[in-house]
């Protein structure tokens, strides 16, 4: 089983700024603007919000409620009005795809996606950026893999429930390239039932941070021991540099590169990452 860590979401390039950890400890992973998508951002709901009133209160109006925006991954049911067959998604396309087919990324395998989050606060009852809060990277969501589908070669008869999806809107692309959830997850000793195959944490908690504290880049991230390179073997794929990893006593450190939306660890070298992941999922 494969682990593909999945940068999603608003950052300092796509939406210009992180997405918003509130004062209750509530976290949105906010989906980034793209003009081919047919959702707009008031389509979306979120808890007792209108993604598209939130989008626009955190932007002070820079991306307006009504932008088309790009909900992918697309995990929540309650996001959009669905169809009774409706299944979570995510899309790919372009060097990002060719990294994951050169990973041989199949069905079973599990995307633990992250983004960049930051503080917010509310200011007569509107709510803001706390720019004095550190910017982090958090674990936000996952899926896990049933079906993979290259879009341009798929009967899209079959799939007519997931026509809304921003990679069914694109040009011909022979990368395009969607992953459909698992109803429920399958990991080794977990009873399947307890957790669905692809979902968000509602919450923020220390555990789902990857940033290391006290550090001037959310990039630096502090990871568990067993995360360490050994006999010539490193956890992420992209990097293979062992001066980006520093070893400790009660953790590993790793300075995270710029490119590359996916970073792949095989459980097969690592095994105790299935136990980590499980205990991550149980902060759901």
């Amino acid at each position: 089983m494969k682990i593909i860590f999945s940068r999603k979401g608003f950052d300092s390039s796509a939406g210009g700024q992180p997405s918003p950890i509130f004062s209750d400890g509530r976290m949105v992973s906010l989906p980034i603007p793209d003009q081919m998508s047919p959702i707009r951002y008031t389509d979306i709901r979120w808890q007792e919000y209108n993604l598209g009133e939130l989008v626009s209160q955190l932007t002070d109006g820079r991306i307006a409620s009504d932008h088309p925006a790009h909900l992918d991954p697309d995990i929540t049911y309650e996001s959009l009005e669905r169809r009774t067959e409706w299944r979570a998604i995510f899309g790919q396309t372009g060097s990002a795809q060719g990294h994951l087919e050169r990973q041989d990324i199949r069905s079973g395998d599990l995307f633990l996606f992250f983004g960049l989050f930051r503080a917010a606060v509310e200011s007569s009852g509107i709510p803001r950026q706390d720019t004095r809060s550190p910017r982090c990277h958090v674990i936000w969501g996952w899926l896990q893999i049933e079906e993979i589908l290259k879009v341009d070669q798929c009967d899209r008869s079959h799939y007519s429930w997931a026509k809304y999806h921003p990679h069914f809107h694109r040009k011909p692309d022979p990368k395009n390239t969607l992953y459909v959830g698992r109803s429920s997850l399958s990991l080794p000793g977990l009873i399947s039932r307890e957790f669905p195959g692809a979902g968000v944490f509602s919450h923020f908690t220390e555990r789902l941070m990857l940033t290391a504290p006290d550090v001037n880049t959310p990039s630096t991230w502090k990871l568990p021991p067993w995360f360490c390179p050994k006999e010539g073997q490193f956890p992420l794929t992209y990097h293979s540099n062992p001066a980006r990893w520093k070893t400790r006593k009660d953790c590993t450190i790793v300075n995270t590169v710029g490119r590359g939306q996916e970073f792949i660890l095989d459980t097969a070298g690592f095994p105790e990452a299935i136990e980590w992941l499980k205990t991550i999922l149980s902060e759901s």
